[in-house]
């Protein structure tokens, strides 16, 4: 964590502090941006990128914003967040609609219904008798 990401989350913070409890904790090289204990926000490398859904993304890329791109072991991977408007970081007041957008996508990710998990197809819905586990020994 660079000392420029410690320096612009804190200047990030002061810029949303009128939306309400946000805090800032260190994560994956950079840091997360929190709002009632939501994820909305990432500062890596000097940058801030704000979460984004199928709900928001059209607003960011409007705006001329860009995708944090992951840059993974085989190839990179583009993930929910995505950079503001510099003018974004001027102001709360132009700061604000951008953080509203991102806490709502958070929101919503977070009431999503959960992922159904797979099953084994060869023992998935077959009854077991009394005393035998799932896996069977060879």
């Amino acid at each position: 964590m660079s000392d420029e990401d410690a320096s612009l989350v804190a200047h990030v913070l002061e810029l949303i502090e009128p939306l309400g409890r946000c805090n800032a904790r260190r994560m994956f090289g950079g840091y997360g941006i929190y709002g009632d204990g939501l994820m909305f926000g990432l500062v890596f490398d000097g940058r801030l990128f704000l979460k984004v859904d199928d709900d928001n993304r059209e607003q960011f890329r409007a705006a001329d914003c860009e995708p944090f791109i992951y840059h993974g072991q085989k190839q990179p991977i583009e993930v929910s967040y995505w950079s503001v408007p510099e003018s974004a970081l001027e102001s709360s007041d132009d700061m604000r609609p951008w953080a509203r957008l991102a806490m709502a996508a958070a929101l919503r990710k977070a009431n999503a219904k959960p992922a159904r998990k797979r099953t084994n197809k060869t023992t998935a819905g077959k009854p077991r008798k009394s005393g035998e586990s799932r896996k069977r020994s060879s």
